[in-house]
């Protein structure tokens, strides 16, 4: 090797090392290099990598561009341009270079996950995920490892499970085999087992940045909200920029309530990645909100100019429920539907949007045909089995008999704070929660996972299909420990509470299942079941599309099992706890909205106040399906939407039964 080809070589190698630590003395010595020798290419390659890390995506873009044959056309080069036009916002150029770069050079796992997070900006999920699995399987170099890679790459999660165990059990400490195995426990649901393990892999690797974006993703879908902002400022650190970061911290803080700080969060986002579909439909959500309707339906339909085939965007509209689109629009979701190459997701939001628009239309037999199909293609993702739902009805009656509340009666905590709204979905609870909302004393927060959360922890069931030991464990707990769990609950929602008034209110309907334990836990809180006629009830909650569980409002036959079980039990607390329970029937309190108010108030303990019977007057953030109509006066034309339907609701007044002649009344067992 000459004298002067080993100068020019330690001068690289000196280049490439600065560049990690000192990107701007990296830029020197890279035009040092080429001051010498004109357009040398890996001094080039170096001093655009040098540009963009001082934050000069474009001059990194045009020193790429001077690269000519192959060095233009290496995976290097390729990433190096893909990134810089990642942060010049161009997510078109940056996809289209990112996957030749992986092309080039399928063993460059940089690429495929810079890739998938282009992708997943863009609202190409099943391309991200692709990437992102093409990412894990070219990180790794132990052939054991390569061939659970490639099993996870292929979905034959059952061959790269087995194989993942195999290999930790030799070697337990192996961080990306962890992380491997957390990605398969995320996709089969079992989001503590995944959490777990990314836990551990963080501890033994803190600065595996890869498992700790995963970890605070697990941590937001286990609605662990506080977990999941402390994780996201820990990615921030390290990359403030970063689009996928900051959207996660955003969702984190609208769940939470925090809602104008996910606004200005989005925003900013936004305004660095103008082009993204899916944060432009997140910044909606975050607007509807907060009330922001017309500058939510502006971000929903900008979503949707930028990626037509967005389903989720187009149902986001149609659960506007006051929003009515126009003829262009639904010609529109004709055209995508019939598109072959969009995923099953995006087909049933259109399926459920297109049913929505065409029942405004009066057009009823084609719209129920849409929501049939969209209940069919989402019901596939949400196998739900109604015995399951009836054997654990008549568990909680076994538990919860008149001797065993009596015999737990007042050793709970104290704290009369919660208000909590139970009931089916789509029957009046968002209604209740904002009059009550609209009281000095009382706090609206949002459906809360608490609950749930204890009782998974009760039952000791970590993933599906595993057996639960709740309700029967509650028979070998200690009085102190239902006070125990009673101040768990309180802790555990404080963070929630933002306006400092003595109570708040807990809305997640499911919980009407654990009202025994609610009682016996916070024996001073209140309990107000919603309740609506049974056919108006089912029926809406078949033509909403949920975005998180609800498995059973998916088939017309499980829905109408699922109100007969949820009566049934609800009888029963009645029986067992007189009195702990107040009803409230959605169609009385259309009909004499004063009356009711009023016994609603007396029941919680609350002086009567005016601003309860307005409502609709209240700015507080909402954030359910119901957010929009609850900002308007009671109306009564809802009531009876059902009746349009009535052709098709066979087998829902069969699955009702009984209780479909007797309401509001139980049927007498």
């Amino acid at each position: 090797m000459s004298e002067k080809l080993a100068t020019l070589q330690a001068a690289l190698a000196h280049t490439a090392r600065l560049l990690q630590s000192d990107p701007k003395a990296a830029e020197a010595q890279a035009r040092e290099i080429l001051r010498t020798i004109a357009g040398q290419p890996e001094a080039l390659l170096l001093l655009g990598s040098a540009l963009r890390r001082q934050g000069d995506p474009a001059g990194a873009r045009d020193v790429l561009k001077e690269l000519t044959g192959p060095w233009l056309r290496s995976a290097a080069a390729q990433y190096e341009l893909g990134l810089a036009y990642a942060d010049l916002r161009d997510g078109s150029a940056a996809v289209s270079t990112l996957r030749r770069a992986a092309e080039l050079n399928p063993k460059h796992p940089h690429a495929w996950r810079a890739l998938g997070d282009q992708l997943t900006l863009a609202g190409d999920d099943a391309g991200a995920d692709e990437a992102y699995a093409r990412h894990i399987q070219a990180s790794v170099n132990d052939p054991k490892l390569l061939e659970a890679a490639a099993a996870l790459n292929a979905n034959d999660l059952a061959v790269a499970e087995r194989l993942l165990r195999a290999f930790l059990k030799d070697q337990p400490t192996d961080v990306t085999a962890i992380r491997m195995l957390a990605e398969l426990g995320s996709r089969l649901g079992r989001y503590a087992d995944a959490e777990h393990l990314l836990a551990r892999a963080l501890e033994l690797a803190p600065s595996f940045t890869f498992a700790r974006h995963n970890y605070a993703s697990v941590l937001f879908r286990r609605s662990k909200l506080s977990e999941t902002l402390e994780q996201a400022d820990l990615l921030l650190a390290r990359d403030p920029r970063n689009p996928a970061y900051r959207n996660l911290k955003a969702a984190a803080l609208a769940r939470r309530g925090e809602t104008h700080e996910a606004l200005e969060l989005y925003e900013s986002v936004l305004n660095d990645f103008p082009k993204q579909p899916k944060a432009w439909m997140s910044y909606g959500h975050t607007l509807k909100s907060a009330g922001r309707q017309t500058d939510g339906i502006g971000a929903y339909r900008r979503a949707i100019a930028l990626l037509p085939s967005l389903g989720e965007a187009w149902w986001s509209l149609a659960n506007l429920k006051t929003l009515r689109f126009t003829p262009d629009e639904i010609a529109q979701m004709r055209t995508q539907l019939a598109r072959t190459d969009i995923g099953e997701e995006d087909r049933f939001h259109l399926q459920f949007a297109l049913g929505k628009a065409l029942e405004d239309a009066e057009q009823f037999a084609e719209s129920f045909r849409y929501y049939e199909q969209g209940n069919a293609l989402r019901g596939k993702e949400l196998p739900y089995k109604a015995d399951e739902t009836s054997a654990l009805v008549a568990r909680l009656k076994s538990v919860f008999t008149a001797d065993f509340v009596h015999a737990h009666s007042d050793v709970g905590a104290p704290d009369p704070d919660p208000i909590f709204i139970v009931g089916l979905p789509r029957a009046g609870s968002t209604l209740i929660e904002q009059i009550l909302a609209s009281h000095s004393a009382v706090e609206g927060t949002m459906e809360l996972p608490d609950i749930f959360a204890i009782v998974r922890r009760l039952g000791g069931k970590e993933r599906p299909g595993q057996a639960s030991a709740y309700p029967e464990v509650l028979a070998s707990l200690a009085d102190a420990q239902f006070a125990q769990l009673g101040k768990e609950y309180i802790e555990r929602t404080r963070v929630y509470r933002k306006l400092g008034r003595p109570f708040f209110i807990d809305k997640m309907p499911n919980n009407f299942f654990h009202a025994g334990l609610i009682h016996l836990m916070l024996p001073n809180a209140k309990i107000v079941d919603a309740r609506r006629h049974p056919l108006g009830c089912c029926f809406s909650g078949f033509k909403q599309h949920f975005a998180r569980g609800q498995g059973h409002t998916y088939n017309l036959t499980d829905i109408g099992r699922y109100y007969a079980d949820y009566a049934d039990l609800m009888a029963h607390y009645d029986r067992v706890m007189p009195g702990q329970v107040h009803r409230v029937i959605y169609e009385r309190m259309v009909e004499q909205p004063e009356e009711e108010v009023r016994r609603l108030l007396a029941y919680c303990g609350l002086p009567f106040e005016e601003g309860c019977l307005r409502f609709y007057q209240n700015d507080r953030a909402v954030r359910t399906a119901s957010s929009e109509q609850v900002r308007m006066p009671i109306f009564k034309d809802a009531v009876d939407h059902w009746q349009n339907y009535d052709a098709w609701l066979g087998p829902l007044k069969q699955a009702l039964g009984p209780v479909l002649q007797s309401y509001p009344d139980a049927p007498v067992p």
